[in-house]
C-alpha cells in the first residue's frame, strides 16, 4: 500500500468530491463524481447504494480502480492540486445499513449536504430507505501524484462541433473534462482535460507522464454547488487513439443518469432506484433491509446543530 502523504491530508479532506472510476465488464473505465472519506489507517472509502450498484459489482469483478480529486467546489481551496490515486479495492457483499463503524463519513456528509438530512424522518424516509442500503467500498492505494490545477476558465466561444458528433452539445456546456483512459496493463488512469471537437471526435490533452494506451476510454463532465446540491452528471463513453502528437477521443454512447431537475425526473429516478434495489436483493434471495434510522437521525441531528 503507497502511504498518503500527511501534507496531502488536508487538501484531500477538504474536497466535497472525488472522481471515481471502475472498470466496466468490456474493460472501459467507468467513471462518476463521488463523496469519499480517508481513514486513519491510510485506506480510502467509497460507498454506494444497492440502487447503483454496478461500481461495486465492477469492483468484484476486476478490483483496479482510480481516484482523482480534481473539483474544488466548496471545499474552500484555492487552486489546489489534482491528485490522482490509484490501486485495488475490495467490496464485501455484507449490506450495511447503519453508521456503526463509519461515524465519521456519515457525519461529514450530514455537515456538506445539509439536504440529505430529511431524508432521515417521515415522509421522505418512506421513499428514501434504499439510499441508506449501502456496499462499502474500500480503496488500497498503490501509487499517489499531484498534477497543476487546470484553471476552470469561463467558458468562451470555441469551435464548433459536428451536429453529427455524439454529445457535442453536452460537452461544449463544461470548461473542462474528466477523461478516463487505461494503462497499457489495462490499469485505470484519470486526468482533468480540456476537449475540443474535430470532424473525427474530439481532441483530448493527456498530462506529460501519463502512461495513457490506446483503447476503450470515457469523458465525465459534472457539477454540484457549495452544498452538494444542484447536482448533474453524464458520461461520455468511446475510444481513444493516438492522433499526430495527441490523442482523439471517438464518442459512442452517452450516458445521462442525472436528468434535467424537473419534478417528474425526480419521480422517475425515485421509481428506478427502487426497482433497482429490489432487483439487488431480489438476485440473491435477500430479505428487504431494515434501515436503522434512529442511528441516523442521531447524527443528522447533531450535523445540523454545527452547520445550519
Amino acid at each position: 500500500m503507497q502511504i498518503l502523504d500527511p501534507v496531502l491530508h488536508p487538501t484531500m479532506d477538504a474536497f466535497r468530491t472525488c472522481e471515481f472510476t471502475t472498470l466496466g465488464r468490456d474493460g472501459t473505465p467507468l467513471t462518476w463524481p463521488t463523496a469519499f472519506h480517508r481513514r486513519q489507517d491510510g485506506t480510502l472509502l467509497v460507498t454506494t447504494s444497492l440502487a447503483f450498484a454496478q461500481k461495486a459489482l465492477n469492483v468484484r469483478r476486476d478490483g483496479r480502480v482510480a481516484l482523482l480529486l480534481s473539483d474544488p467546489t466548496g471545499s474552500g481551496l484555492t487552486d489546489p492540486p489534482q491528485i490522482l490515486i490509484t490501486g485495488t479495492a475490495v467490496c464485501p457483499e455484507e449490506i450495511v445499513t447503519g453508521p456503526a463503524g463509519e461515524e465519521a463519513y456519515w457525519t461529514m456528509l450530514f455537515e456538506r449536504q445539509p439536504d440529505s438530512r430529511k431524508y432521515v424522518g417521515a415522509p421522505a424516509r418512506w421513499l428514501m430507505d434504499w439510499y441508506y442500503m449501502r456496499l462499502l467500498i474500500t480503496v488500497i492505494p498503490t501509487q499517489v501524484r499531484t498534477q497543476p490545477p487546470l484553471s476552470r476558465l469561463p467558458l468562451t466561444e470555441g469551435p464548433s462541433a459536428p451536429g453529427s458528433l455524439l454529445g457535442a452539445a453536452l460537452l461544449a456546456a463544461f470548461p473542462t473534462a474528466v477523461l478516463g483512459a487505461r494503462d497499457a496493463a489495462g490499469a485505470p488512469l484519470l486526468m482533468r482535460t480540456r476537449v475540443t471537437p474535430t470532424p473525427e471526435g474530439y481532441a483530448v490533452d493527456v498530462p506529460s507522464g501519463y502512461p495513457v494506451a490506446p483503447g476503450p476510454a470515457s469523458l465525465l463532465v459534472h457539477r454540484h454547488d457549495e452544498r452538494l446540491a444542484a447536482m448533474h452528471n453524464a458520461l461520455v463513453r468511446g475510444e481513444l487513439h493516438p492522433s499526430g502528437d495527441g490523442w482523439l477521443f471517438v464518442p459512442t454512447k452517452v450516458v445521462e443518469p442525472a436528468g434535467s431537475g424537473r419534478p417528474r425526473d425526480v419521480i422517475r429516478t425515485l421509481r428506478s432506484a427502487r426497482r433497482a434495489t429490489r432487483s439487488y436483493l431480489d438476485r440473491r434471495g435477500l430479505p428487504r433491509p431494515q434501515v436503522q434510522w434512529p442511528e441516523f437521525k442521531s447524527l443528522a441531528a447533531a450535523a445540523s446543530r454545527t452547520t445550519p
